[in-house]
Formats: C-alpha cells, structure tokens, sequence
C-alpha cells in the first residue's frame, strides 16, 4: 500500500519549482499511506509524487519508476501478486528487467500490450503511467475498488491522488458538498462511481482506465463482474467437484497473496471468511501464524470466544484489543479524516484501532476475509430478497412474510399484526421482482428516513437537479442484468456499492493506510469472483443456509464449531448510543444550532429532537441511529474539507 498524486498539463505549462513545491504538498498530505520513502518525476507536462511502503523488492523498488529509456514512468499503489510468472513471460518476449520489483512489470507489460496491461494483472492496484513519447496519461485502478483513485480536471490541468486530501492543493476552488452524493449516501450508505461526495471531484470506478492527453479524457472498462444469462452457462458440476473446484481457487488466491518481502499476519473476527483463510494460510507455512482482532466491551457485539476458540485450535501467536463506546467516539473525528466521506455508521472506528494495534506490533501487511459475503453470498440481504421473491409469487400470502421472522428472530412486531407490519416493512414493489435493485429497497427505505432531517435549501437543489437514486443505479448495471436471476442482480449491487464504495474503503482501504497497513482479500481473486458467478445459486444459498459451498469447504480446515456457525455480521459501538459524547465536548458542537445552521445543509430543530432523544433513556432505532451518525459525519466532514 502507497500513496500517489500527480498533475498532468496537455500544453506543457508546468513550471519546475512550484510544481514539485505542489507535489511535495499533495504527498505530505498521505505520507501516512507510504511512510518508508519519498520519490518524485517532472517535466514540462507532468509531475509525479510517490510515498512508499516497502513490501516488495525492498532495496530496489523505488518509485516513481521508469524504463531505461527514459520514455515510460510509473507511480503505482498497490500490489501485482502474479509479477513472478508476468516477468518470466515478458523476460520471454525479450524484455530486460533491472529489478525485481512488481512495479516495473507493470511498465513492460505497458510496453507490450498497451492499454491490455491490466487484463493480465492479478492483483490490487491504482496506477498512474506516463508515456513520454505519446504525451499521454494513464490512470487504472483495480477490478473491484480495493485501491482508490481520485481526479479534478478543469481547463489547464487534470491531477489525481490516492486520497481526495492529496487532491485538495491541486484544486484552486473551496471543496463543496455534492447535494446529489449526500443524498445517494442517505439512501445507500455509498456515492455511485464516478461521482464523489464532493462537487467536481471523480472517482475513476473500478475495472476502468483513464486516458488523459490533448484530445481529452477517455474512459474505458476493461472488467466487470458478469453472471450467466441462460442456464446453460452455470458451471455443471456435482456440488463435491464445484466445493473441491472453490478449494483450489481460494488456496491459489492465497498462496498468491502470500509473496511478501516482510511478514504477513492476518484479521481474524471468529467468522467463517477470516477463519478458513487463517486456516489455510496454516498449511501453507513452517512458521506460527500471526494474526489479530477485535473484540467488544459490549457483549452483544463481541466474537472473542470464537476467536480465541479458533487461536487455541490453529495455535497462532495472537493479539487483540477491546473497543468501547468511548473510544469510538474520541476515535471519531480522525476516523472521518479518513474516511473522506459521511458514515452512518461508526463501524469503521475499530478497524482503525485495529490496523494501530498491527502497525504497533510492526506488521505491514494482513490478509482479511473480506468480500466472501458478497461473492458467496452470505449477507442477510441475500436471504431477504430471495424470500422476497418467493413472497412476490403470491402477494396475499399470510404465511411467506413470516418467512422473515424466521430470518431475524429478534425483532420486535406488533403483537397480532406481526403481517400487517411486515408487509409494509418487506413489502415493496412485490408487484415488480423484477425491478434490477428490488432485492435493496427495504434497506433504502430505512436509510432514507434520514433525508427528513435534510434543510430546505438542500432539498431545493435536489429538486432542481431532479435527483432520483434508482436512476442513478440503473446507470450502472450493464443490458444484459434483465437475464441475470435475481440472486445474482442482489450480489451485483452489493459488490457495486457498498463493497467497493464503503466497506473496501472508508471501513478497509483507509483504516488500514491510516496506520501504514496494507490488506489483502484472496476472496477478492478475480478468477475466483469469476469462478463463483458461475456458480447455480442454490449452491450458494441452500434454502437459508448462506455460502454453503463455502461452509463444506471449510470442513476440511475447521471444526464444526465454526464451520457450522450461523453467520453474525459484523457490528460495533454506535457513537448514537455513547450519551456522554452528544453531551458536551467536542462531538455535540459539530450539532449545535450555529454549526448546523452554518452548514445548511440540516434542519436544526430537528435535528436538536434527535439528539434529545439520543441522550434520553431509550435507544434509537436503527433508522435514527444512522442519521445521527450520518448527520454528525457530514458535519465534521463539511469543517475538515470545505472550510
């Protein structure tokens, strides 16, 4: 993991000392992100900046890199976990290595494949590479959004970095909240790529290139996450070949992303995605295993027993802290930093205390089980709209809403209108299941409730901008999703938005480079993504039973205790429901009638009978909680980025 920036000019106006001044500012601002050296490139058309964290090649990896030629350049976060095999090939075809690092592979398979390069790269990646000769810049960034990648252009000059901080010095205008990304996030919790939650600046979307040079800005997609339109393309195999076949693409995931030049520990919640990973990643080495987690002074909240179920079993060396209320809300306001974008929830939190305590423990790399839920379907979502769909066969039904009483035990119905409540509740658009986004409605539908407290002025722009989120959506699904079965335009969604747009970023890519971590996802594999989107859906999901394949996999590694295990999705303290910290001090200023009248962008009244009810004795509900957290988010973000 690194950090990048650079300034392109297609005229050839950048001047060398205030450039690389602009470029040492951009740098500073992610020196977090690549603590271990400092490298930059200029001449008349481009500037580039690099902060690295060494992990491969450690003597001779330094960037920004060039070709001996001088005509190609290179600053690249990230890792190419096949540079091995690429370089063997390339050294093949007759080019001429003088290092062995994966950053210069990328630049020879540049030279031999041109704008294919990254089709043959597995890995991780934000990549900017400059062609001299061409005078054209390059921006990739990786197939499913682990690294990210932020642009502005504007008429004399385009620039990018691996943070919008690092942006910031580029931007001659005061960054601004975007009405309609604020509004995207208080519906689904992420922004739709390419936008950001700042006006007129980008975000170049997962399995894309940019192409900058004088005929302008192109943008091509090179990957996507597809599924089969007809039954015949499902993989055919009998479940034990598919479960052996899921084996053999996970063990190489890992082994791939096991190549490291410093040591490698790993995440480990107690769930079945971090649990098999540590457990393979125990057969592939003589040494013990170091891995790390979190647990909760809250008990409802806290996996410990299975962590430490799971230590005691495997006999890793391990460490882990416990997170409180306090400490998500003192952790808070340098979460948002981060983040660069509001929340509405403060999960993100411990994950930065975590990847402290890995940091303090001089670890630079951990590999996590991130993204098997939404590859092999293991998300309650998943369950929900397949009951959905099943409930829309017959709308009338008594009986198929119930289903989802089963799926969440523990919520409270009205006594003797358990359906009724339901119905309203589960029971939107069941006269469209085929709608591309039904399968996410009811979570919209709560999020949304947050918009109420939306100030006036902010939903006149909406209004003038006629925002409508569901187009937004339909924007990103490709034609062919109408042939998708619907399991699979649910699993297309998620991996789309909230993976890529919040759960890879403000909860993992920048809770790690907070701390000079970086995270690996074997799950993430795109031969394994690949290998799974073939898969039947009920391999996936057997009646409710979510990532069966998975499950019968990992009975080879794990004990039942854990393979066996129903599924808890990952929750932490809400600073909702810390009464101390909306009670003075700094996190209840960011609420003040003067502060939000301030902004604008939140009706203050309403916001203050919120915040009243927060510090009374009853808990928020779930809808409350995410839009006191969201409005105490954007706040806080408004003061750090547009002030």
């Amino acid at each position: 993991m690194c950090g990048i920036a650079g300034i392109f000019s297609s005229a050839g106006a950048l001047q060398r000392t205030p450039t690389l001044k602009l470029l040492g500012t951009m740098a500073d601002a992610i020196k977090h992100r690549g603590p271990d050296a400092e490298g930059f490139y200029f001449d008349e058309h481009l500037g580039f900046a690099h902060r690295r964290l060494s992990i491969i090649d450690l003597a001779g990896g330094a960037q920004p890199m060039q070709t001996p030629d001088g005509n190609l350049w290179i600053t690249f976060n990230g890792e190419v976990f096949n540079f091995i095999e690429l370089r063997a090939q390339l050294i093949a075809k007759g080019h001429a290595f003088v290092s062995q690092s994966d950053t210069e592979v990328i630049l020879h398979l540049y030279r031999e494949y041109g704008l294919e390069f990254p089709n043959y790269i597995n890995g991780q990646f934000a990549i900017g590479l400059w062609d001299k000769r061409e005078k054209t810049l390059v921006l990739a960034r990786d197939r499913v959004g682990i690294c990210p990648l932020y642009y502005y252009s504007d008429e004399t000059s385009f620039s990018f970095a691996s943070e919008i901080k690092a942006l910031k010095p580029a931007i001659p205008k005061k960054l601004e909240i975007d009405s309609q990304s604020l509004d995207a996030i208080f519906t689904g919790w992420t922004c739709v790529p390419p936008a950001t939650i700042f006006k007129n600046v980008f975000q170049l979307k997962p399995g894309c290139l940019l192409v900058i040079n004088h005929l302008g800005i192109t943008e091509k997609n090179y990957w996507d996450v597809k599924f089969p339109t007809s039954s015949e393309e499902y993989d055919q195999g009998s479940e034990s070949i598919l479960v052996e076949e899921l084996r053999e693409h996970l063990l190489n995931a890992t082994k791939l992303r096991l190549r490291s030049d410093v040591p490698i520990g790993a995440y480990l919640s107690g769930g079945l995605d971090s649990s098999v990973l540590v457990a393979m990643m125990h057969t592939q080495t003589n040494a013990r295993l170091r891995t790390f987690s979190l647990g909760f002074a809250d008990s409802a909240l806290d996996e410990s027993f299975f962590q430490h179920y799971l230590v005691d079993f495997l006999g890793t060396q391990h460490s882990s802290i416990q997170v409180d209320y306090a400490q998500v809300a003192n952790e808070l306001v340098n979460t948002v930093w981060h983040t660069e974008s509001p929340i509405l929830r403060t999960a993100a939190a411990p994950m930065g205390i975590l990847s402290k305590l890995v940091h303090s423990q001089g670890y630079k790399v951990v590999l996590t089980g991130e993204g098997a839920d939404e590859v092999l379907g293991g998300y309650d979502i998943f369950k929900e709209a397949k009951v959905r769909q099943f409930w829309a066969k017959n709308p009338d039904s008594a009986f198929r809403p119930l289903l989802l009483k089963r799926l969440y035990p523990y919520m409270e119905l009205p006594k003797g209108d358990a359906a009724v409540y339901l119905k309203k509740f589960f029971g939107l658009a069941l006269d469209q299941p085929d709608l591309l986004w039904h399968s996410h409605l009811p979570r919209w539908q709560t999020t949304s409730k947050a918009k109420m407290f939306f100030s006036e002025d902010l939903n006149a722009e909406l209004r003038e901008r006629a925002t409508n989120y569901e187009t937004h959506i339909a924007s990103i699904f490709p034609g062919e999703a109408t042939s998708w079965h619907s399991f699979h335009r649910a699993q297309y969604l998620e991996i789309k938005t909230l993976m890529s747009g919040y759960l890879l970023s403000s909860q993992g890519d920048r809770m790690l480079a907070r701390h000079s971590v970086e995270g690996r996802f074997p799950f993430l594999d795109h031969t394994l993504i690949e290998f799974a989107n073939r898969l039947p859906p009920k391999i996936k999901m057997k009646a409710m039973q979510e990532k069966n394949i998975l499950r019968k996999m990992a009975q080879t590694y794990l004990p039942p205790e854990i393979s066996r295990r129903i599924k808890q999705p990952y929750r932490a303290p809400n600073v909702s429901a810390n009464q101390e910290s909306l009670s003075g001090g700094e996190l209840s200023e960011y609420l003040s009638e003067a502060q939000l009248k301030q902004v604008g962008l939140f009706e203050a009244k309403k916001v203050n009978l919120l915040l009243k009810k927060a510090r009374g004795d009853k808990p928020l509900n779930t809808a409350e909680s995410q839009a006191l957290t969201g409005i105490l988010t954007t706040q806080i973000l408004h003061k750090q980025f547009c002030r």
